[in-house]
């Protein structure tokens, strides 16, 4: 079923089709709510140019609804870093997004325009669950959140050593370093004491 580009937003009518195997919905308005219904034909789905920013929500849906996809193309979409559509991203930021999408798509023979290759599934495999885009959250969301709890700060100091005015000097003699050399730096701190 192939559906040209207009302003598709849901797939309810889908569940009727299937024994459908393949599905072009390339060009539509469809973005991380996408739902399809369980099709377990369905062999080859095209998303391409529509407006899905969550990959992983969206790999998990597929990997349960269409068990049998094996071509699967999200070019064009935010959630595909590809660097022809999107200037900041390179091949390396493409190619962590293939080893995640055949992680979790184990089946796949093509992934967007590139047939999967061995190496690939090998890599996918091993370091696959790792190559997972992570998003920096808003910069102003998280300075209000940082203001809001200021248990959110994180330090790796104790909390009587953030005071800059109250420190205390440790002195020791540089003979104690060179008599026992072999003092751990715990040892060092309770000789210290």
């Amino acid at each position: 079923m192939k559906v040209k580009q207009s302003s598709i937003r849901s797939l309810e009518g889908l569940k009727t089709f299937s024994y459908l195997e393949e599905l072009i919905l390339d060009n539509n308005l469809l973005g991380n709510d996408l739902l399809l219904p369980r099709l377990p034909h369905l062999h080859t789905l095209t998303l391409n140019k529509n407006q899905i920013t969550e990959l992983e929500s969206l790999l998990d849906h597929l990997a349960e609804v269409v068990p049998s996809l094996q071509y699967l193309s999200l070019l064009g979409n935010i959630a595909c870093p590809n660097e022809l559509v999107c200037k900041e991203k390179d091949e390396d930021d493409y190619q962590r997004y293939r080893y995640f999408v055949l992680h979790k798509l184990t089946n796949l023979k093509f992934l967007d325009t590139r047939k999967v290759t061995r190496r690939e599934r090998e890599e996918a495999l091993i370091r696959g669950a790792f190559m997972k885009v992570v998003k920096p959250k808003d910069a102003k969301a998280s300075s209000a959140a940082a203001s809001a709890s200021p248990e959110s700060h994180y330090t790796p100091l104790p909390s009587g050593s953030r005071d800059l005015t109250n420190h205390r000097e440790i002195t020791m003699p540089f003979k104690h370093y060179v008599r026992k050399p072999y003092l751990s730096r715990l040892q060092i701190l309770t000789h210290i004491k």
